[in-house]
């Protein structure tokens, strides 16, 4: 089974545009299962990816979905790297974005130095 035109190894092709610090993380990530290469779970690095193809991965508390436009030569500069993809993960839900100290109704949650000592006034008088 000869497939024409270029190609190259997944996670070379992951580590060269940017989505893995290093090449052993990137294998690891396709030996766990966690990539997908046109949805076809990845179970080994070595599997190939040429222009056109489409990968599905988790990175960070997103799923990536990324469509290869060009292989690469080396891991250059980012926006040398981001030539070789188009990102087409979508965009998050106003539900799902996270609020980083979200507000909280007063009286919710873990009591305050003020609160727990007029809470021990109240009990020490019932005694």
């Amino acid at each position: 089974m000869s497939d024409a035109g270029p190609s190259q190894r997944l996670d070379k092709w992951l580590w060269h545009a940017r989505f893995f610090k290093s090449r052993t993380l990137a294998a690891k990530q396709c030996e766990v299962g966690h990539v997908r290469v046109n949805r076809v779970p990845a179970k080994k690095p070595s599997v190939t990816v040429r222009p056109g193809d489409l990968l599905t991965f988790p990175q960070g508390n997103t799923i990536r979905v990324i469509k290869v436009l060009a292989l690469g030569d080396r891991r250059g500069p980012a926006a040398e790297a981001q030539g070789l993809y188009e990102d087409q993960t979508p965009p998050p839900e106003a539900t799902e974005v996270r609020q980083r100290n979200p507000a909280r109704p007063r009286g919710e949650g873990r009591p305050t130095k003020r609160d727990r000592r007029a809470l021990e006034r109240l009990l020490d008088r019932d005694e």
